[in-house]
């Protein structure tokens, strides 16, 4: 299945491109709309209009059909849209380490990731730099670009920019992080999470469906929907369960995390200063089966305890 933005034409391409950069001036791309022109004075995500990353290789630690034998071709940018006291990437995340890119750059970098066996590009917390990303898919699409791409975000996205999306993501990639707008805000400052982070969640499937894996075991087009079972049943994962099974999909693939350990000021929060139980995320497990919820993958022996 040849990838969506493929068959966009230039006339499309240009109407998506506009739309993005005046969503960007002043700042509307995600649910904060904090209004910021950030040429001059950067976001409530701290980032400035400038495309800052972080990394750009092959990544083999996603799921399965994301990962393949050939590799993630994995683009982490600076900055976040979220505050998450818990985060395990908080270097580049929460205090911005990385270096400043052109599209053009960028554009390279994907045709290289290409050409080293990578499956998909794969944007992982793009939604601060959806304008600028999506400029570069545009300039790689150009130099030879084919794979898919993957859109691997917190699901704090903004509706109104995920259309705009629409026939050039191929595969959306969602962490929903709680079920709980309380501890939402809380934890990540985040407030009204969980309508957000489901209408957009809802957005992405409408686009794309469920997931398609070819016979080889790589994903092509569709959702998987990732979400890391917290301490103290602060993710509130039955809740973010019964909706993928009853709002979605009970087709859709989910990737249940046991990975979490308190990592940046979750040591200092209350309620996520440990790690997670073994009842915790078997809990966890005995829902995915409530729901009905076959497709997809567990960590269950990630665990210390396994």
């Amino acid at each position: 299945m040849p990838a969506s933005y493929l068959s966009l034409g230039e006339t499309e391409w240009a109407e998506r491109l506009g739309e993005l950069r005046e969503r960007l001036r002043p700042c509307r791309i995600c649910p904060r709309e904090c209004l910021s022109d950030r040429r001059e004075k950067a976001g409530k995500c701290r980032a400035p209009e400038a495309l800052e990353v972080a990394s750009r290789n092959l990544h083999f630690g996603e799921e399965p059909p994301i990962t393949g034998s050939g590799g993630s071709g994995t683009i982490f940018v600076a900055h976040c849209n979220l505050s998450c006291a818990f985060c395990q990437n908080y270097p580049i995340s929460q205090y911005g380490n990385g270096k400043a890119v052109t599209t053009q750059e960028l554009a390279e970098s994907m045709v290289s990731l290409q050409k080293r066996g990578a499956h998909n590009i794969n944007f992982v917390s793009p939604t601060h730099y959806t304008t600028q990303l999506i400029e570069a898919v545009h300039l790689a699409r150009e130099k030879g670009l084919t794979v898919p791409l993957v859109w691997n975000s917190n699901a704090y996205e903004s509706v109104e920019t995920l259309r705009l999306l629409e026939g050039i993501v191929d595969i959306y990639l969602p962490d929903i992080k709680y079920g709980d707008d309380a501890q939402a805000r809380r934890i990540s400052r985040a407030p009204d999470y969980w309508r957000i982070a489901t209408g957009a969640v809802a957005e992405m499937f409408r686009q794309v469906g469920p997931l398609h894996v070819t016979e080889e075991g790589i994903a092509t087009r569709g959702l998987l929907v990732r979400h890391l079972v917290l301490p103290n049943g602060l993710a509130g994962t039955r809740k973010v369960l019964r909706f993928i099974a009853e709002d979605l999909s009970p087709e859709v693939f989910v990737s249940l995390m046991s990975q979490y350990f308190p990592a940046h000021r979750a040591p200092k929060t209350e309620g996520i200063e440990r790690e997670i139980l073994p009842e915790e995320y078997r809990q966890a497990m005995d829902w995915l089966e409530d729901f009905g919820l076959e497709n997809g993958f567990t960590q269950e022996c990630a665990l210390r305890f396994c």
